[in-house]
């Protein structure tokens, strides 16, 4: 086989295939890429590693200059690792920019932000700050199991991390639960990715009232995904027992009183300045998380 006019008339194509064909050209770019890396792959073992020297040699002056050297020793290790029969077949349904930014990754977190990127439609710059920011590092151990095993078994409470990421973007130094919830509220969006996939937003200091008083919960979310309501309430301190006997009692109220028979039963969340795992180990309501947060800046 001829290696080198073989990678030669896959770019060409490519490069036609781009002006004609728009609408499916990156999918196109992503495959050819991947075919032009198991030649290359071919070829290194044939002819030795330098064989990549002088194809973008030749390429550069035939073809153009993007073909150089990083690009095609690129296309040779995107075959590498994605080759593995571990690694989700999805990878087709995203763009080489996104692809580009998993290749120092291990085989679950690849599997891992592949899906996020699909399901939750993200720029290449969202999935840059998302592996910095250690996204699937911040999952459960639980929930990494899961993944690995990919058994459809999940719960709306899985994909939470932790610490959820907040961003400060008034740079604030001292930090109240009301400036805290007065930046989930600027960034909802974001926040709702850091809970998780299927969560929308209802209201803020939700007006509920428990005998003769009235109480605000200080978020009210829906998970469509699970189908289930779910309710915030936010700390600025370490996690108290008393933070518990109240979350409980509003999740009951909206069980009551806005739950539907075909929907499941709430989930509350506690997002807290510090976890306290000894109070949560003794915590018999399992639809009760506790979660740390955690407030960056405006360098994203």
């Amino acid at each position: 086989m001829n290696y080198y006019n073989e990678i030669k008339n896959k770019i060409i194509y490519n490069e036609i295939y781009n002006k004609v064909k728009d609408y499916s050209k990156e999918r196109n770019k992503v495959i050819t890429y991947f075919d032009i890396g198991r030649l290359l792959n071919e070829a290194g073992g044939k002819y030795g590693d330098k064989i990549i020297d002088e194809y973008s040699r030749k390429l550069v002056i035939e073809v153009g200059k993007k073909y150089n050297r990083r690009t095609l020793y690129r296309m040779k290790q995107f075959y590498n690792v994605f080759s593995n029969e571990k690694v989700s077949t999805l990878w087709t349904q995203i763009t080489w920019s996104h692809i580009r930014l998993l290749f120092n990754l291990d085989v679950y977190s690849i599997n891992y932000y592949i899906q996020v990127i699909i399901y939750q439609h993200i720029s290449v710059r969202e999935l840059e700050f998302k592996i910095k920011n250690k996204e699937y590092e911040r999952l459960d151990e639980k929930t990494k199991i899961k993944l690995k095993e990919e058994k459809n078994n999940l719960e709306v409470k899985d994909l939470i991390k932790e610490p959820i990421l907040i961003k400060n973007k008034g740079n604030y130094e001292v930090i109240s639960e009301k400036i805290l919830k007065q930046l989930i509220l600027e960034n909802i969006d974001d926040f709702l990715l850091e809970l998780g996939n299927g969560f929308s937003y209802i209201a803020n200091e939700y007006k509920i009232k428990l005998g003769d008083r009235y109480n605000y919960i200080d978020l009210l979310l829906f998970n469509i995904k699970f189908n289930c309501y779910v309710v915030v309430e936010l700390k600025i301190i370490e996690l108290k027992k008393e933070h518990i006997g109240q979350i409980q009692t509003y999740m009951n109220y909206i069980d009551k009183n806005l739950k539907t028979i075909n929907q499941d039963k709430t989930i509350g969340i506690i997002i807290v300045r510090k976890n306290n795992k000894f109070i949560m180990e003794y915590c018999s309501d399992k639809r009760i998380l506790a979660k740390e947060y955690e407030l960056y800046y405006k360098g994203y």
